[in-house]
């Protein structure tokens, strides 16, 4: 699970202040106020840990990307290439501890959570490149151990470290390389030292991290009348939720079981998100069948009230395709996953949109054939139904504050600021920004202003008769 984001100098944002994360982030803001960005940025670096080029520091994408964006250029603050793109990204270690030894001082150093702070530049030919990567190993909120790669005064790499005493091989005095990638150090420079075999757990654990990002955008793929499955196993529900369907044949075909959280009923998938759907309040039924014996063409069968005839998918109200990717991408990912959402309530009556925020809070509760999944979802959102129904559900104690972030993304003037909301256990916010959902009070005494006017515009008009 993600812990912390701090992001400098990336698109919009000048300085986004330190983002501390919960199992569930929720950020509400005004359109092109930079919330998509945010993510943006954990997907270049993504596809930049799964790409096969490791001399490039940031893969910033292509047609066949996760995301495009464009040129370096294009991606730092004001267009400006004397500015430093900086992140600054932590996580927990899964299995909650990582422990380094060095070989030769038999030095022992532990931690629960990884953070990696790089400094991207712009070379000679606008392409970036790594100017600082630090490595910090924490345990309950205490550094350590880190390690910087950094440039010295004539511009060649070293590495730094106060608590750990990198000692040379003998005879491998030549300089250090260029880091694969944003964070790894590579194999020929470990190799000039002794006991620096550990920066490559480092890399691996940022490599298992960045993997465990997934998205789903705001835009679903419209509903088909056949799908077609031949038995693989899809990473996600895609970017658009292409692959829903085939993601819930998948997880059915492997007997995967789930269950809301801790004591809960235990189901298998396609009965497990059948029922989510139908406490939802969209559709009685739900089922996914093929479309004949040993065929690999399915359709997609519900109904929208018990009394109902069985209709496919194509032939009901289009709020079910666009929930369903959002309903499915919440359980189907692996454990430890974080899934980064945007406005998954587009298309969804107000009822359902309050509805939606049971399902992901139970999303970061939820077990797997009896282990916790450990999920953690980040979502954009502009809808008040799905905070208030959030702010009930910490008032009642379903959920807890400490498990629940809360950010408000505005302009002020040409600068984007990101203001965390406190929610405390009363499910209130301390520090309500003012216009959080738009100027309500303005709305309520302007129709009131407009409803007097024309009561005495009728009392005129009788006088006058």
């Amino acid at each position: 699970m993600l812990t912390s984001l701090r992001i400098k100098n990336f698109k919009a944002w000048k300085d986004t202040g330190p983002i501390q994360l919960a199992p569930l982030t929720v950020i509400f803001g005004a359109n092109s106020s930079g919330k998509s960005s945010l993510g943006h940025l954990l997907l270049a670096l993504k596809q930049t840990v799964l790409s096969v080029d490791r001399k490039r520091p940031l893969h910033l994408g292509d047609e066949n990307a996760l995301i495009d964006l464009g040129t370096f250029t294009e991606c730092l603050h004001n267009h400006d290439l004397k500015n430093e793109l900086r992140f600054k990204l932590g996580w927990q270690i899964p299995g909650k501890r990582l422990e380094i030894r060095d070989p030769l001082s038999h030095t022992k150093f532990v931690g629960d959570e990884l953070q990696l702070d790089v400094t991207i530049i712009a070379d000679a030919k606008e392409q970036p490149r790594v100017n600082r990567m630090e490595y910090h190993l924490r345990q309950k909120d205490a550094t350590t151990l880190s390690v910087a790669y950094v440039r010295d005064e004539k511009n060649k790499l070293e590495i730094r470290s106060n608590q750990y005493k990198l000692v040379r091989n003998l005879g491998r005095g030549w300089p250090l390389d260029e880091p694969d990638k944003f964070y790894r150090i590579s194999d020929q420079s470990r190799a000039r030292f002794q006991n620096a075999d550990f920066l490559s757990d480092f890399a691996l654990h940022t490599e298992a991290a960045l993997s465990s990002v997934y998205y789903l955008g705001p835009l679903r793929e419209h509903p088909k009348r056949i799908y077609s499955w031949s038995g693989e196993t899809p990473e996600s529900v895609g970017q658009k939720g292409e692959f829903s369907v085939a993601a819930i044949l998948a997880a059915s075909a492997q007997d995967r079981k789930l269950n809301r959280g801790p004591k809960k009923h235990q189901s298998r998938f396609d009965g497990f998100i059948a029922q989510w759907l139908k406490d939802l309040g969209i559709i009685s039924s739900f089922s996914v069948k093929p479309v004949a014996e040993g065929r690999k063409e399915y359709e997609v069968l519900v109904k929208a009230h018990p009394t109902s005839s069985e209709v496919k998918i194509t032939d009901v109200g289009f709020g079910v395709s666009q929930v369903l990717p959002a309903l499915v991408q919440a359980f189907y990912c692996p454990p430890n996953s974080t899934i980064w959402m945007e406005q998954p309530e587009i298309h969804l009556h107000p009822q359902v949109q309050a509805e939606l925020a049971d399902v992901f809070i139970s999303a970061t509760q939820a077990r797997e054939n009896g282990k916790e999944r450990n999920v953690q979802l980040i979502v954009e959102s502009h809808s008040e139904h799905f905070l208030n129904r959030l702010q009930r559900r910490v008032a009642e104690g379903t959920v807890s504050p400490e498990d629940v972030a809360v950010y408000f993304c505005r302009r002020a003037g040409s600068a984007i600021e990101l203001e965390p909301l406190r929610l405390n256990v009363l499910g209130e916010i301390e520090n309500w920004p003012e216009n959080f959902f738009g100027d309500e009070m303005a709305d309520i005494s302007a129709r009131t202003m407009a409803a007097m006017q024309h009561l005495m515009k009728q009392r005129e008009e009788m006088a006058e008769r």
